[in-house]
């Protein structure tokens, strides 16, 4: 008898906060609807919050005071439900329709941030990671004195450095699939848009076996040249890491380059 005096109650207090709820909705009352939706942002409430802004957003001005906060809080409610694509697009438009506001900085950066949300791991396709860069990269050039600088560009390097990891996985499937002429391909392409990667002494000694590799595979007539390109491959590894623990093995193939080099031009 005791449970069930507090638990009607308890059922009653839902029932009677729901029904405000969908009261509210429902009515054509739009300064309820704008507080509504402001308390249920307050309490985290996101997925009740977003329709109740829509329809502010609907019916008063853009330019109003209300229909500003409606659509900056409408923007958040996407980013913050984790519907990143929507909220960019929200940010991006608030930055075009309040060039005046107080918070045009803050959702110019958003934009850019909600780009980096949608990158996804390195073994996927990279497109959003190039995207977010770009994103942040003209933040910057906006907003050239923007305490939200050095967080950009930290985020950058995190971002590179999964562009990093991408572009290292990938040159090693083409090595591991034997694709020797891809993978120096790759290699090279990589030091080129990471001069600075930890991992260029494996890359240049990688590309020196993929460039003897690619030799001995190859036809008769394009065989001296391979191999005269793994002897240089050779020489960049060595004048770069001439104390590396793979220098042996590297010499190993110099040496059987430069052979089969004299065996053929004579």
């Amino acid at each position: 008898m005791r449970k069930t005096a507090y638990i009607i109650p308890f059922l009653l207090l839902l029932i009677v906060g729901c029904t405000e709820y969908e009261r509210v909705l429902k009515s054509s009352d739009y300064d309820r609807k704008y507080d509504m939706a402001n308390k249920m942002y307050k309490k985290g409430k996101y997925i009740k919050a977003l329709p109740l802004y829509e329809e502010v957003i609907s019916i008063y001005s853009k330019l109003s005071e209300k229909g500003e906060r409606a659509y900056y809080y409408l923007s958040y409610c996407h980013y913050n439900m984790g519907d990143y694509p929507i909220a960019s697009y929200y940010f991006r438009n608030y930055t075009k329709t309040y060039p005046s506001s107080a918070h045009v900085e803050e959702c110019a950066f958003m934009a850019a941030y909600c780009q980096v949300n949608s990158s996804p791991v390195s073994t996927l396709d990279q497109s959003s990671t190039y995207k977010a860069i770009d994103e942040l990269q003209s933040f910057m050039n906006r907003y050239p004195n923007s305490s939200r600088k050095d967080t950009c560009n930290v985020i950058i390097d995190d971002l590179r450095d999964k562009l990093e990891i991408k572009a290292y996985d990938n040159a090693k499937l083409y090595y591991h699939m034997e694709n020797y002429k891809a993978a120096t391909v790759a290699f090279k392409n990589m030091l080129r848009d990471f001069p600075d990667t930890d991992y260029r002494e494996e890359i240049l000694f990688l590309t020196v076996k993929a460039n003897y590799n690619l030799s001995v595979n190859s036809v008769e007539k394009k065989k001296i040249e391979r191999f005269e390109e793994t002897i240089k491959s050779y020489t960049k590894f060595v004048d770069n890491y001439p104390n590396s623990k793979k220098l042996r093995e590297a010499e190993g193939f110099y040496q059987s380059a430069v052979k089969e080099l004299q065996t053929l031009k004579s």
